[in-house]
């Protein structure tokens, strides 16, 4: 086990590997990445600049960033006390307020445990078939979507801010992530659904809500995010977004849809299950967070 040279990252393609390797095993079994878009980001982009890394081998690997380890152990590597050691390893290294479980795993729950971290939040994973009826889109005078321009840039973090001021990741995305993500092969401008207010013009017209889709594959497609500003809210643009998301990324021809929602965020949960998202227990991702930041 080692601590990966902050200085080295980009140019150490051992510790890349052991990254992908063990992210490729986890998946290959049929478990989540363990690590989410924006960890992904800031590996490829930044390094470990603002991060800390540790790797074993090449069957685990701990990634503390902000305060938050991802920790992850190759399936058939487990049960060889691999993530404790590299759990202990991080926490004596630096502070750590949170961790990630990218699976509601009991053996992660029973090492966050006896590191002194409780359960804090559930991110569920909710999927829906393409191929089941959708309602039609409502008729509305008063709001047009259209796609993306380049000049929506700062109405669309303006409004994502203010849309998402109490989510601890989303509400902070700022111009460079904005940038980053939609340098990624799969964004597409047409699937950024903007709601712009009718009586301005529709290019001009005040920005009401977003709905962000995102195709991962031919099959597969994703409400990335969905926002609405907060002096527009109660007009059902929420509902009117989402099925206009869902219309676009069906006709895209994908199998299946899925999206992330906060366990607890009810009216969301309530709105995509009435539109067919259905959620299971094991597609649960979990932080865990301790009372005082830990390492260091």
């Amino acid at each position: 086990m080692r601590q990966v040279d902050p200085a080295s990252y980009l140019t150490d393609s051992a510790a890349a590997q052991t990254v992908e390797a063990v992210c490729s095993a986890c998946v290959a079994a049929g478990e989540p990445d363990p690590l989410d878009e924006a960890a992904r980001l800031l590996l490829k982009h930044q390094g470990l600049t603002s991060a800390s890394l540790w790797i074993a081998d090449d069957i685990g690997f701990a990634l503390v960033r902000d305060g938050v380890l991802d920790l992850a152990v190759a399936p058939l590597a487990r049960e060889r006390g691999v993530g404790t050691d590299l759990a202990v390893a991080a926490l004596s290294a630096v502070p750590v307020e949170s961790a990630w479980a990218h699976g509601d795993h009991p053996a992660a729950g029973r090492l966050a445990a006896r590191l002194g971290f409780e359960r804090a939040r559930e991110l569920w994973v909710m999927r829906r078939a393409a191929g089941s009826p959708l309602p039609a889109l409502p008729a509305r005078e008063d709001v047009v979507v259209r796609g993306f321009l380049p000049s929506d840039a700062e109405a669309l973090l303006r409004v994502n801010a203010a849309a998402f001021a109490s989510h601890p990741e989303q509400g902070a995305m700022d111009a460079a992530d904005l940038s980053a993500r939609m340098a990624e092969p799969w964004f597409d401008p047409a699937g950024l659904l903007l709601a712009v207010d009718a009586e301005s013009g529709t290019e001009s017209g005040a920005l009401l809500g977003f709905h962000w889709t995102k195709r991962h594959s031919a099959s597969l497609g994703e409400v990335y995010v969905v926002g609405v500003a907060p002096g527009a809210q109660g007009r059902g643009l929420g509902r009117l977004l989402t099925l206009v998301g869902l219309h676009h990324l069906t006709d895209q021809g994908v199998a299946e849809i899925l999206l992330y929602v906060e366990s607890d965020n009810h009216p969301a949960v309530e709105l995509y299950s009435s539109l067919g998202f259905t959620h299971h227990a094991l597609d649960t991702h979990v932080m865990y967070r301790s009372s005082d930041p830990i390492g260091g």
